[in-house]
């Protein structure tokens, strides 16, 4: 795996640490003008920081399972435990995806303007649920790894 994995371990650290802290900070944050105050200012550098992390988790991620030649495995019918949780795994990355494009779509086009409540909805339900599936993901990429 040489490199890729360490590129993948070090990305993995930066995307659920960051989900974590922003869970932490958006637990914490109670005040609405604490809110107005400090997402505005953080939410676009981490914005950008998480969707690097993401990006080279994917690329990562891709580079591995074609290295390892698991991408043919993947679409067959083998059903080994390896190769059933790499696919749960992956089911759940392409759902972090698809809630990150909408939290950050979101974000990007009200950064500077009060949010709708339909917006507000999306955007924290996705940023719960990217949170919750983060964590589902790494205890199946400690399955993988136990099992190896």
């Amino acid at each position: 795996m040489g490199w890729s994995i360490h590129l993948h371990l070090l990305a993995a650290i930066s995307w659920i640490g960051g989900s974590i802290f922003m869970f932490v900070l958006g637990l914490t944050l109670r005040n609405k003008s604490d809110q107005v105050e400090v997402y505005p200012r953080i939410g676009p550098i981490f914005g950008y920081f998480e969707l690097v992390s993401l990006f080279i988790l994917i690329t990562t991620g891709v580079i591995m399972i074609s290295q390892n030649g698991l991408l043919d495995i993947l679409f067959s019918q083998n059903n080994s435990e390896i190769i059933e949780t790499l696919r749960r795994k992956l089911i759940l990355v392409l759902f972090v995806i698809i809630f990150t494009i909408i939290h950050f779509i979101i974000a990007i086009k009200t950064n500077d303007i009060p949010r709708t409540k339909i917006q507000q909805l999306f955007s924290r339900g996705s940023s719960l649920l990217i949170f919750f599936l983060n964590l589902w993901i790494l205890h199946y990429a400690i399955v993988i790894r136990d099992i190896l």
